[in-house]
């Protein structure tokens, strides 16, 4: 595999991990939820690769810093399942969670518009230059 082949994978699967935190909040804001439907929307949300373990941990942290709270659902059959539910302050900081990543939007926005720009303007293609 080559060098540039190998930091392309790198990078599609670089997910940052921080933002599994929004994500677990987002979800939890319509429903409460068990970890494993958590761990579902997250792979919906287009989180490639996810350590359940990972997961469970950011869960029983938000917990502790009471983001979400969580109780044993046993009214099905089977094992107890832990269900998870956002709390107040678990909102307020989806919020700034919200507002922060309006401004890295923006950002990532300007990005591709300058990145589309010299990519379809052969007069700003540097490539060309790098080979003389």
């Amino acid at each position: 595999m080559t060098d540039a082949k190998k930091n392309e994978d790198k990078i599609k699967n670089s997910t940052p991990k921080n933002l599994m935190v929004p994500m677990l909040l987002l979800s939890l804001r319509s429903w409460d939820l068990h970890g494993y439907k958590l761990i579902e929307q997250l792979t919906k949300y287009g989180f490639t690769s996810i350590d359940q373990g990972n997961v469970y941990r950011t869960l029983r942290q938000l917990e502790k810093d009471n983001m979400v709270r969580s109780s044993w659902d046993t009214s099905t059959g089977g094992p107890a399942k832990r269900i998870y539910s956002l709390t107040d302050a678990g909102e307020d900081y989806l919020k700034v969670w919200a507002d922060s990543l309006q401004q890295y939007q923006s950002i990532v926005d300007q990005f591709f518009s300058m990145y589309t720009s010299m990519m379809t303007n052969p007069f700003m293609d540097r490539s060309k230059d790098n080979k003389e």
